[in-house]
């Protein structure tokens, strides 16, 4: 239940990821998850025999404690790490940019969480920064990477703050600054703030990305212009909070008892 998506994962008894959905947050949550698992039933009918009663359930994400059907709630920290491990085969830094909130994640060569830095009071650094730049520019948020990568120019905004870097941004504007270096400045913004908590942690090789932000190409190049480092990218970045939390759920599924860690 994350701040802008949701989605569902379900895992066969290997923990391969099988099916997921994945739908813009509704403000109506009970409803959105009966609707949910619903389908989820659905997409586990073709195989019966593979769904245990009852599918074990795990929540995570800004909503977590709202989804009352599961049978445990983990924070976005432990099933990132989870998820991202199981899928990359390695530790590192776990780089999740979300839409309320972005982390930094150390992650160690067991997939045990090490170390953490979360962004979770201010917009910058955040996809929220980006939709508000988004719709004060008049551009669809797809739009905003391939512009801030298509110019060859770059704005230095001065302001970290969301509120005060969209006034900037119109004030950039009314002296008639075009648009295209003004979105490359804005994602430099955002990248500088997620290299701050990346040097908060401590750069643990290698940088590894999640959230549904990173499917932006401008954040994954600036942020490897920034750092030097290649960065390596699951197949799903904004499957990997729900996939950790299936890989929670199979666990407790086999052991018969919910063991998620702690909240």
């Amino acid at each position: 239940m994350g701040s802008a998506t949701v989605k569902i994962v379900g895992v066969d008894e290997q923990g391969n990821l099988e099916w997921y959905l994945l739908e813009p947050a509704d403000a109506r949550v009970e409803q959105q998850v009966e609707r949910f698992l619903a389908r989820a039933g659905e997409a586990g009918a073709g195989n019966p025999a593979a769904v245990p009663t009852p599918v074990p359930l795990v929540a995570t994400g800004y909503g977590r404690k709202l989804v009352r059907q599961a049978s445990g709630v983990v924070t976005e920290i432990t099933c990132h790490a989870k998820g991202v491990f199981r899928e990359l085969q390695q530790g590192g830094t776990l780089v999740d940019i979300g839409g309320q909130d972005s982390k930094v994640i150390s992650i160690g060569t067991h997939g045990e969480v090490l170390d953490f830095a979360m962004n979770d009071k201010c917009a910058a650094g955040t996809g929220r920064f980006l939709e508000n730049a988004a719709r004060r520019l008049d551009l669809p948020l797809e739009r905003l990477g391939p512009v801030a990568l298509a110019s060859a120019e770059e704005v230095t905004l001065s302001s970290t703050c969301t509120v005060f870097a969209e006034s900037e941004v119109v004030s950039l504007l009314a002296h008639g600054v075009p648009v295209e270096p003004i979105v490359r400045g804005l994602h430099r913004s955002l990248i500088k703030r997620v290299v701050a908590m990346i040097r908060s942690v401590g750069l643990r090789r290698p940088l590894m990305l999640s959230g549904g932000v990173v499917q932006n190409p401008a954040i994954v190049r600036l942020l490897q212009e920034e750092t030097g480092e290649e960065i390596l990218l699951p197949h799903h970045p904004q499957l990997m909070g729900a996939y950790g939390a299936a890989l929670v759920a199979l666990e407790s599924g086999n052991s018969g008892r919910f063991t998620g860690g702690k909240e």
